[in-house]
């Protein structure tokens, strides 16, 4: 529940400041009628991300009398899910310094279009999030047997609307870079747990081999049937006894991927034209 609930928690919150930047500019540029369009685009946005996390489910109940099949699609969706949401955690860290003036040009000109215009550009920039989302609810959740997972990830979408709604009306003041950075990097935790788990995957649907080859067995200091061993398993998909493939897969994700998320972001250099001119000296 834990793992899913900062799922639900992060993306949430920036579905949410996505949809007050285009509420804000709307209301203050006069167009507070059009703010039902937004609401349009948004809902369709959460209907398709719902109806793809359904279409995976759906895909995954069609498979699961074969435990081959059923281990392999499970094992290819959990390194794709994971590959799609290494690409939107840089998209966002790259992109969190100018989203709201791109958003407010953006809506600018889809109000000059019309009203189609408007509702898909609410559309587009809520749909990533409810994407993203979907399927790494989906990988993360893959070997549940409940619905804590699900539950979680909506406790974390409700926190998430209601702090949004808070900074939105001036109510809650944080610091949002710190917030999406660290949320960010534990996410990042919680992919490669993922990505390993994909690979024991397809070690258990024997296409890769090595299944019963371990790098390391400590079950006996963190038992998997202890509070602390569920815990782990349930927010990073820890494994007290991996195989070989299962920690280099880990490592090779994980050590990359952080190393990358932490470099600092290069600010973008001025065009020459942009750049003021030495003064001249006259000479003596």
């Amino acid at each position: 529940m834990l793992a899913n609930y900062l799922i639900g928690l992060r993306e949430g919150l920036e579905a949410s400041l996505v949809v007050s930047i285009l509420a804000t500019f709307l209301v203050k540029s006069g167009h507070r009628d059009r703010l039902k369009l937004v609401w349009i685009g948004v809902g369709a946005a959460v209907a398709v991300a719902v109806a793809g996390w359904a279409l995976l489910q759906f895909i995954t109940s069609l498979t699961a009398r074969s435990f081959t099949t059923q281990e392999t699609i499970g094992g290819v969706m959990s390194i794709v899910a994971v590959g799609f949401v290494t690409w939107m955690i840089f998209w966002m860290r790259k992109a969190s310094r100018s989203i709201a003036k791109e958003l407010r040009d953006r809506m600018g000109q889809a109000l000059e279009i019309g009203s189609q215009a408007v509702v898909l550009l609410a559309f587009l920039a809520v749909f990533r999030e409810g994407i993203e989302t979907a399927f790494i609810v989906y990988a993360s959740a893959a070997t549940a047997t409940t619905a804590t997972p699900f539950i979680g990830v909506l406790l974390g979408l409700a926190s998430a609307v209601v702090l949004g709604f808070a900074i939105y009306r001036g109510a809650v003041k944080i610091n949002l870079a710190v917030f999406f950075k660290w949320t960010g990097a534990l996410l990042i935790l919680v992919a490669a747990g993922i990505f390993a788990y994909g690979f024991h995957d397809l070690q258990e649907a024997n296409i890769l081999p090595g299944l019963h080859t371990l790098a390391f067995d400590i079950s006996h200091v963190i038992a998997p049937d202890s509070w602390y061993g569920v815990l782990l398993k349930g927010i990073f998909n820890f494994n007290p006894a991996p195989t070989v493939i299962e920690s280099i897969a880990w490592l090779a994700y994980l050590v990359p991927v952080l190393v990358l998320y932490f470099r600092p972001v290069k600010s973008p250099t001025p065009p020459p034209s942009a750049v003021p001119a030495e003064p001249r000296t006259e000479a003596a």
